[in-house]
């Protein structure tokens, strides 16, 4: 914990990827916090806009995709993508969201066809930037009820799925065999 504008605040600085991760499991609930900037960058992202998320829906134990997160969904913190949504792993969305030119991300839109996305497709740009300035505090919110969620930036909602979900697998057998059985 460290004092920031006279308030305490957990400083998360970038030298080693990490996570924050609740005790507690929450179901329908509403998330708010504030982030703001600071002004150092350290490698890998030096050379990078600074990045961060907020993993919600988490399953498994922590590390378990990409050595230190869990699968889940993403309500991404990013310079200039702030409120973009993630699939982490084996998640799965439905966004209404269309897409410029097939070179472009898809984008979250009011009213648009639902897109479903997935480990293949596991990126949703927000529809606006509602990002403030860097060194200026922002307010995040998640409001997420049974399968679908919003994501809201300094009181404007910039992302919105449904039909939130994860796979799973279960009784995977592999046995080798020397030609294709008759009848299939």
């Amino acid at each position: 914990m460290v004092d920031e504008d006279g308030k305490k605040a957990i400083r998360i600085s970038g030298e080693v990827f990490g996570i924050l991760v609740t005790e507690k499991e929450y179901e329908n609930y509403h998330l708010r916090l504030e982030f703001k900037w600071g002004n150092e960058k350290y490698p890998p992202r030096k050379d990078d806009l600074m990045d961060s998320g907020i993993l919600y829906h988490s399953i498994e134990e922590e590390g378990s995709w990409g050595g230190v997160w869990m699968k889940s969904l993403e309500c991404q913190v990013m310079e200039e993508s702030t409120g973009d949504f993630i699939c982490v792993d084996t998640t799965f969305a439905d966004i209404p969201a269309v897409r410029e030119s097939p070179d472009k991300r898809y984008k979250y839109m009011k009213g648009a066809e639902s897109i479903t996305f997935s480990t293949a497709r596991s990126y949703c740009e927000k529809d606006q930037d509602h990002e403030k300035p860097v060194g200026e505090w922002n307010v995040i919110e998640i409001y997420t009820v049974g399968n679908e969620s919003i994501h809201i930036v300094n009181g404007k909602i910039n992302n919105h799925a449904f039909n939130l979900r994860h796979s799973f697998y279960r009784n995977i057998q592999i046995m080798p065999i020397k030609e294709i059985p008759a009848g299939i």
